[in-house]
């Protein structure tokens, strides 16, 4: 059997977080492995994908944007599952990174895990503390940036080995069971820098002024209208506001996550409670360089 990963993400001009997530999952997998759709066939995107598997889409209609979005990344992981063991599949700006206290690489862990599962890593946001953190981002951003939020709702189904079908923006699969391994963490890295933040955010601004888009009109997140964006100063501002926790250790979450697993309404996907707590956790040293 072909004991090999691949990882799918769709980006739009997004090369800040592009190359990170290249040059991560490169390294574990192989760019020969990476698959990359090209939202609005940006040259600078094909330029940093180069030895990636590109797929170049046309800018298209932003009514139904998320939902056509993930319609596509359904197709491409189901496609794929034949040929590889696992299929990572999830935004630019998310990493799939395990615990370094395994000893294992990434590559080396999944390889021993059983196929036909959905796995489930708890999200750890990472949120740049302004005041603290004043080094600009180099060649990594764990250890410029070593402070983190858990967000449930970003702690998605990501690592397919199983037909299944995600929902629109990722965040709930078909699959019944839950399982979430202790070691693997979903890294977002949205709030990693606050100038990138935002400069990503006037981008995303500016694509849906020429769109004359609306959120009642449109899939795509709130998040990508200015009038839904916030000062961006005051959202830094309250990460450094945040309680600080005093240990890295997220058993009872995991244990709530299982507890509460249920379907989803008559969705046909299932979802376990939101109840995430105003924290702050430091990442510990082990895992700065891990991207």
């Amino acid at each position: 059997m072909n004991k090999t990963v691949a990882a799918v993400t769709m980006v739009r001009d997004d090369v800040f977080f592009l190359r990170r997530w290249i040059t991560y999952y490169g390294g574990h997998f192989g760019r020969e492995n990476l698959y990359i759709v090209n939202h609005g066939r940006g040259a600078a995107v094909a330029a940093e994908a180069a030895g990636c598997n590109l797929i170049g889409i046309p800018q298209g209609d932003v009514k139904n944007f998320d939902r056509i979005r993930w319609r596509l990344l359904n197709g491409i992981v189901t496609g794929l599952l034949p040929y590889f063991s696992h299929v990572i599949v999830g935004d630019v700006d998310e990493l799939v990174v395990l615990d370094p206290a395994t000893g294992q690489t990434l590559a080396e862990w999944l390889a021993a895990q059983a196929r036909g599962a959905v796995l489930t890593p708890v999200c750890l946001e990472l949120v740049h503390d302004r005041a603290t953190e004043t080094a600009a981002i180099g060649t990594h951003i764990l250890g410029p940036r070593r402070y983190a939020r858990t967000v449930l709702k970003y702690s998605k189904p990501c690592v397919i080995s199983t037909e299944t079908r995600l929902s629109r923006g990722g965040h709930f699969a078909s699959e019944p069971a839950l399982v979430c391994p202790d070691p693997l963490y979903l890294f977002h890295l949205k709030y990693c820098d606050f100038a990138t933040y935002a400069e990503t955010m006037t981008a995303r601004n500016r694509v849906t002024d020429a769109a004359a888009a609306t959120l009642a009109k449109t899939s795509i997140g709130r998040h990508w209208f200015k009038e839904f964006r916030g000062e961006d100063s005051e959202v830094f501002d309250s990460f450094a506001r945040l309680p600080a926790e005093a240990t890295f250790d997220f058993t009872a979450l995991r244990k709530g996550m299982r507890d509460s697993f249920a379907p989803r309404a008559d969705s046909g996907f299932f979802q376990f409670a939101i109840r995430d707590r105003p924290n702050r956790h430091q990442i510990p040293e082990r895992f700065f360089g891990q991207f």
